[in-house]
Parts: structure tokens; sequence; C-alpha cells
């Protein structure tokens, strides 16, 4: 009997094995079997009554195609103490057809990398680069800025030229075939540098730039302006104007915004020089096209002040050279800030360059017109078309995100929180994350554990995602990312393992997938991205069971859902059409849809 007993134990713990084996395998071949979570992405704006039917309309079709949850991401959730009552009608129409069609919503929150709406409270908390002992002399009550090192952009108004090829530039691009010298569309003096048909010329590439290096001071802001105008030119989102450091660092990231037929506009970037003592300013078209673009006076200046943040983490400091005396705000000099800062064109928006705000001295400060003064600061910067991330270590920025989940978790009570760190593009140079002695990857691996700890604290059984890419070696979290000071690495430390990734490195997937399975993470494959929805079949092929593969959502930043029922297929395959609960009276398609 014994025998018998051993035998047995044996046999079904054998059977055990094979079987979890098999499943295994099985997964592997088809790993979007038991895939948990199906979700659709969906970026909105539920104050506008007439999207709560767009987006009932998507759930629907989701809920009919497979589809199990939302991922919705919705500004006003950043900001609930400021929304009209109706937001919150319009949001409990939104849970109620949720409910009835068994999707669950999703909620992102904890806006790190975009922070307009954490910073639609504070603007200041916006991380900020700094400057160092800019020089200011005084001028009766002010501090006029003195440029220290004077500068200026030889060859921007591009008057000088022979055989189409202008002066005081290091290189240009196809002088004679793709760019020329044009006397008769200027914007001043009596000539422009025209660039036309690029990417139809007889040069090898479609490139069509001019660069020139300038000697700088390190750690000052510079303001780079010009002049264009285009007409029918198809490469108009590829027009650029940029700084590059001595180490080939890009030091301004922001979209020129040009038109494809425009009238004479002038265009601004702002960067910081950080620790070079010289740049190589570079204008013109990347990949250009057909049509025809003009450029004239290109200039750039020093500027003082621009977008300043006043916040603990980012002091102020103006002292008297050369005996160093230190002057007190309020009293030796008016309180400074910049008005614009952070509110252009609304709370928590930035604009890239306007005019700055000037200091004011008193007459308790003793000082006289020529007296010069020295001032150290930090300032925000914008990338792309208005980016500003916030401070990753500032104590209020952890007080806004807590009262924000708090915000959420009594308007929807969701299963889970969307964590939003993605993309942060600006990181560890303000004073609060400096005298931390951590790197970059340390302090997002931090903010990333706080945040966590905010979620959990608020609602304890709610699931936590977030976004692959800043914790991610095969993608962002390396070393230099845009404008962070230093390494990345390590940032992934801060997430438990019970936190799910939700991961967008379809081009990395062979690293990326299981550097995060092996530290014990479960993964949501973020596809699609407005292209081929098949590929998703692709992806979840290269996961399977070793790679902790626990869901895919079909993701679209173009607010384009025609491929929705394509990706369920390719996904997760074909779904019977399941008998869908009724539309409620007031979402019914002869029914207003205002409340």
């Amino acid at each position: 009997m014994l025998r018998q007993a051993l035998f047995r134990r044996v046999f079904i713990a054998a059977a055990l094995t094979l079987a979890s084996r098999l499943a295994v395998a099985a997964q592997g071949d088809n790993p979007a079997a038991n895939l948990e979570y199906r979700w659709v992405y969906a970026q909105t704006n539920l104050q506008v009554d007439e999207n709560v039917p767009r987006l009932v309309k998507i759930m629907e079709r989701a809920a009919a195609a497979g589809y199990n949850g939302v991922l919705l991401a919705d500004f006003k959730f950043h900001v609930l103490d400021r929304v009209p009552e109706r937001y919150f009608a319009n949001v409990r129409r939104v849970r109620e057809r949720a409910g009835e069609l068994k999707l669950d919503i999703i909620p992102a929150v904890m806006p790190i990398g975009y922070s307009e709406g954490l910073l639609a409270h504070d603007p200041n908390l916006a991380e900020g680069l700094p400057v160092r002992e800019q020089l200011l002399v005084v001028e009766g009550d002010t501090a006029r800025l003195e440029p220290d090192p004077p500068v200026k952009l030889e060859g921007g108004d591009f008057e000088t030229f022979e055989n189409h090829k202008f002066a005081g530039w290091d290189f240009q691009d196809l002088a004679g075939r793709a760019s020329f010298a044009d006397r008769e569309v200027k914007h001043g003096g009596e000539c422009s540098l025209r660039m036309r048909n690029v990417g139809t010329s007889e040069s090898a590439g479609a490139n069509c730039r001019v660069m020139r290096r300038i000697e700088v001071a390190p750690f000052r802001p510079y303001h780079l302006s010009v002049w264009i105008k285009t007409r029918e030119f198809g490469a108009a989102g590829s027009v650029r104007l940029f700084a590059m450091g001595n180490d080939g660092r890009v030091l301004s990231h922001s979209n020129l915004e040009v038109k494809p037929t425009q009238d004479w506009t002038r265009h601004h970037v702002l960067f910081n020089t950080l620790a070079n003592d010289a740049v190589r300013v570079y204008a013109g078209v990347w990949g250009g096209k057909d049509g025809t673009l003009w450029m004239d006076d290109l200039a750039i200046e020093e500027v003082a002040l621009v977008n300043l943040l006043r916040r603990p983490g980012c002091p102020l400091e103006v002292a008297v050279e050369p005996n160093g005396t230190k002057l007190r705000e309020r009293y030796e000099f008016a309180e400074l800030k910049d008005p614009k800062m952070g509110a252009v064109p609304y709370a928590g928006g930035f604009d890239v360059y306007h005019e700055p705000p000037k200091l004011r001295v008193t007459d308790r400060a003793v000082l006289r017109t020529g007296d010069r003064l020295r001032v150290s600061y930090y300032h925000a910067v914008t990338i792309y078309s208005g980016q500003v991330p916030c401070c990753l270590s500032e104590p209020a920025v952890f007080d806004h995100l807590r009262r924000e989940v708090a915000g959420v978790e009594r308007l929807l009570a969701p299963k889970g929180f969307m964590m939003s760190h993605d993309e942060i593009r600006v990181a560890g140079w303000c004073a609060a994350c400096q005298k931390t002695k951590r790197t970059p990857g340390q302090l997002l691996a931090d903010n990333a554990r706080r945040c966590v700890e905010i979620i959990r604290e608020v609602s304890p059984r709610a699931r936590v995602f977030v976004w692959s890419d800043m914790f991610d070696p095969a993608h962002n979290a390396v070393d230099n990312f845009y404008l962070v000071n230093g390494s990345l690495a390590g940032s992934c430390d801060g997430l438990p393992p019970d936190v799910t990734i939700v991961n967008w490195n379809f081009d990395g997937r062979a690293k990326s997938l299981p550097y995060f399975a092996q530290r014990g993470h479960r993964q949501i494959l973020a596809g699609y991205y407005d292209g081929d929805p098949r590929r998703i079949t692709d992806w979840l092929r290269t996961g399977g069971a070793t790679n902790r593969v626990a869901g895919a959502m079909y993701t679209t930043w173009r607010g384009r859902y025609d491929a929705l029922e394509e990706f369920a297929r390719s996904g997760w395959g074909e779904t019977p059409a399941s008998a869908l609960p009724p539309l409620p009276p007031r979402l019914r398609k002869d029914q207003p849809t205002k409340p």
C-alpha cells in the first residue's frame, strides 16, 4: 500500500509538471490565450459634452471585439478642482456605460513627463536649468543684462555671398543646387536664403542647412530667432533651428511650427548652454521635399530671467561684484518673478520665449549706475511643442499628486491607476535634485517609489501600471537623455515587482521584454501606434509565457480607431459579437447629449 501511495504521488507530481510545461508551451504558441488585460487607449476631454458619445461608441465597439478595459487619459483628471459640474456628470455617464459593457476604466494620473496638468496648480514646480553668475549692470532703478561675452551670428543676415554661398557660415548644404541667394524675396536688407525643391534636387541627400560655431558662456540662456516664409513647402514639419554643444548634445528641442505656406513669421528657440563654452547653431530642413522656404535675419542674443522659476529647490541669488555681497529680495531689490511663466496660453502652459521681467533695485541697496551684479537662478525650457516636465524631488510635487489621485479615486473608484511617467526629458538639475546627491536614475526611482506609495495609501487594493520607457535601459533609461543631467540607469529599482509595465518598446522588444520579466514585472504590450494593427501578433509571439506578458493595448496618439477590430483579431482572435446592454435613454442618438 505504501509503495502504491508513493507511486501515485510521484505519478501525480509528474503529471502536474508535464501539464504545467504543456500549458507554458501552449501559451508560447498562442500567447494571446490568457491575456488578462485587453485594453484600448483613449485620450479625450470629457468636459466637452460631444466627446461623451464619441467615447461611448468606441467603448461599445471595443466590448464587442473582446476588449475588457479602457486606459483613459483626460487632462481634467489633473485639475478636478477647477472643472464645472457638468464634467462630473459626463464622467458618471461614461463610468456607468463602462460598467454595463464590463469594461474597466484605468485613469492616467501623475503627469511626471508631460506635466502641464500639475503645473497648472503651480508652474514653479517645473524642472529648471541653472544659470550661474549672469552679469547685470545697474542703470537707474533697474539692472539690465550685459552680454558676457558679447555674441553675434555673423552671416545671419544673409547679405554677403558669392555663387549662392553665404559668408560667415562653417558650412552650407547644396549651395547653388537647392540653397540660393534671393534678392527678390527678403525680410530685411537686400537678400535672403532660399531653399527650393530640396528633396528633388540633383544632390545625394535631402538635408539643406547652414551651421556656424559661436563662443558662449557656460550655464547661460540664449535666444535664437529667425524669420521664415514658405510656399507649398512639403517638409514644413522638418524645419529646425537649434544649438549643439561641444560633445554633440543637442541643447534645444523646440518645434518651430512652420506652416507649408506662410508669410514672413518670426520663430523662436531658447536654450541653456549648460557646461559648454561654444555651440554650433544649425538652421534648415532635414529631409526636404518640394516647395520653397526662405530664411532671413537669423540672430542670437543672451537673455535673462525668461521663464524664471521660484521655489525652494530653485533659489535666486543676486550678488554685487566684486565683493560678492548678497542682495536681499523685497528689501534691496523688488520681488522678482516672471508673470508669463507657466501662463501662456493657459495655466500650466509655457511658451518658448517672451519679453523677460526686469530686476528692480531699491534705494536700500545703495547702488549706483554702472555697478555690476552677478545673478544665479533656474529657468524652465520647453521641449517640442510646449512639453515641460516637473521636478522629480520638490516636496510640493507629491502633495499635488496625492490630491489628484484622491480626487480621481472619488470620481471613478477604479481597479487600477496608470502612472504617467513618460518621456521625462529634463531632470536632475535644480537644487532640490542636486542636494540629494543622487543620479537622475536614482531620483526617478525614488519618485516612482513614492508615487506607488501614494496610490496605495489612497486605494490599497488598486493595481498600479506605468509606461515602460523611462525605466527601460533598452529605451529611455540611458545616459544624457535629451536634457537629463546624467544617467537614468537604475530607475526601475523604484518599481515594486507587482507594478505592471505598459511596454511600448516594440523596436527594442528582444531586450526590453526579458529585462522587465526578470525583475518580476507583468507586462501589457502597447501596440498599433497608428501603424499596422497586425504587428501585435509578432510582438505577442516574441513575448510568450517566459516574458510575463499579461495583456495588449490598442494605442493611438492620433485618435484613430478604424483598426480597433483588426487589432483585436490579430491580438486574441475572432470574438463573437455579444449582446450588448441597451443604451441608456440619455445616450440614444435621437436624444441630446448635453445634460
